[in-house]
């Protein structure tokens, strides 16, 4: 998604957030993330304004100060950003490929159900299983940091089940352009 993202040209314009669509976005991300109220207020207190940015292909960058802090493609699921992520670990469920994956995952590539099944790779317990169309941080094998978001394509039970195809596929990750911009 944001793989050749560049601000200059894929920026179509910056609007402040109405307060009534920001009081739509904060429920929003209290439903959709494990995250209590008093830290969704740390990462961004009510009085602050919102600030949205327009992007290509539907892509829509809520900023801070400047600093973004999530995104959403269409009228999909709110996404944290990595930096968000990596200051807020437990914002998303964690899924773990290994080491193998590591590679593909770093240039872009959606994650296989066989990188997550593998030895080094981890899925939610079966009575935790997330369904579908579900946002996750993807970490890799051996390291602290989420190293990218994705958006589940099948349950976590179903990744175990038929172990072929597309498991996860790939939002961000680091190293693309969303991650080099610090300010938008």
């Amino acid at each position: 998604m944001f793989k050749k993202f560049q601000p200059s040209a894929d920026v179509s314009g910056q609007v402040s957030v109405k307060s009534s669509v920001q009081r739509a976005i904060r429920s929003s991300i209290l439903s959709q993330w494990k995250i209590n109220p008093e830290t969704l207020e740390q990462i961004w207190p009510k009085k602050e304004s919102l600030t949205l940015v327009k992007c290509r292909e539907h892509i829509s960058i809520y900023t801070l100060h400047g600093e973004p802090l999530f995104f959403q493609h269409f009228d999909g699921p709110f996404f944290p950003t990595l930096r968000l992520l990596h200051k807020y670990p437990f914002v998303l469920p964690q899924v773990r490929v290994d080491r193998g994956a590591i590679r593909f995952l770093l240039a872009g590539a959606h994650m296989m159900c066989p990188g997550f099944t593998s030895a080094g790779g981890q899925l939610p317990p079966p009575q935790a299983a997330l369904p579908a169309n579900t946002p996750v941080a993807i970490h890799a094998e051996g390291k602290e940091h989420a190293a990218g978001i994705g958006l589940t394509k099948m349950s976590t039970e179903d990744i175990r089940k038929v172990n072929k195809g597309v498991g996860v596929e790939t939002v961000t990750y680091l190293g693309d352009d969303l991650w080099k911009i610090q300010q938008l």
